[in-house]
């Protein structure tokens, strides 16, 4: 079993509020549950879950079971994310919306198979609501909206074969907190969650920014400041400022990145990558804006960091 993406680990449990964030497995029989902790949650977390090759089919955890039956044979699940609503507490345990993965139950028939772990590279994303994948589906505000396997990170991850760790939070700026009880950028950075630091066992091979667009105001120190923390604690990481979509901040966000003055930290601006009209609701891409960001970006990564594209 495989779990990627930003997930806090506890006593038998693992919990992420991050859209985008993965579970996978193999199995040989004809059954599996997957078990949740769905214990004081108000609002239903969304998952994709899609067994073998059919088409991934929407969960919303309500209860703390997901019965998976099959036909008896060989089987491989991938359960994401698509979204943790950004309106409730999603920071402070306990929360009222969180997917709080409890494990497994096999049957007398079934039994899991080992896989492959990821053999790409390593991103971290850290954005805002469209980071998130928020109103990519439709304007509505809600989870039915949103869709982080929609996000232009999660596309740009999977372009490169990428295990990653998409975070993403509604409202979130540099000095800006986000919805749901969550703190600015560089006070949740490094943490799942509060209480729940972020452990990594090296520093990914790229980290990539788009925070700013909700900040009421963002000077060139505040900029500077917060990519000087991400580089104190990935020393090795390639680091990427992508300016908000919008446009807004773009000046100071590459006059930060100047002042910094790393050969490892580039800036990437992003004015012209999509319009109004690549938006459900003037501000956030769509479907098609996230596809056409992540068309821009991929190549911009390959340019910079080396990486390839799969």
């Amino acid at each position: 079993m495989l779990l990627e993406g930003q997930w806090g680990m506890g006593p038998g449990v693992a919990t992420t509020v991050n859209s985008g964030s993965r579970i996978s497995f193999g199995f040989a029989g004809t059954g599996v549950q997957v078990l949740f902790d769905t214990e004081g949650l108000t609002v239903a977390p969304h998952l994709w879950v899609r067994v073998d090759d059919g088409e991934p089919r929407l969960h919303l955890v309500e209860g703390p079971v997901l019965e998976l039956s099959v036909e008896e044979g060989r089987h491989t699940v991938e359960i994401v994310v698509k979204d943790v609503n950004e309106f409730v507490n999603r920071w402070n345990p306990p929360f009222e919306c969180a997917v709080v993965f409890a494990g497994l139950v096999l049957d007398d028939r079934t039994s899991l198979r080992l896989g492959a772990q990821p053999g790409g590279p390593r991103i971290e994303f850290y954005g805002d609501s469209i980071t998130q994948g928020v109103r990519a589906l439709s304007a509505d505000p809600e989870s039915a909206g949103a869709d982080g396997t929609r996000s232009w990170a999660y596309l740009t991850a999977r372009a490169f074969g990428a295990s990653a760790h998409q975070v993403g939070f509604g409202r979130q700026g540099v000095i800006k907190p986000g919805n749901g009880e969550v703190p600015p950028g560089p006070e949740s950075f490094g943490w799942n969650f509060a209480g729940s630091r972020a452990e990594r066992i090296a520093d990914p091979d790229v980290v990539v920014l788009n925070l700013g667009v909700n900040d009421d105001t963002l000077s060139v120190a505040q900029y500077a400041d917060y990519v000087r923390q991400v580089r104190a604690a990935y020393p090795s990481s390639k680091i990427v400022a992508v300016s908000p979509f919008s446009g807004k901040y773009a000046e100071e966000i590459e006059a930060a990145v100047k002042v910094v003055d790393d050969p490892a930290i580039a800036y990437v601006p992003t004015t012209d990558w999509i319009g109004p009209d690549d938006c459900t609701d003037g501000l956030h891409p769509s479907v098609d804006g996230h596809a056409k960001i992540a068309d821009r970006l991929i190549p911009a990564l390959e340019r910079l960091t080396g990486l390839t594209r799969r």
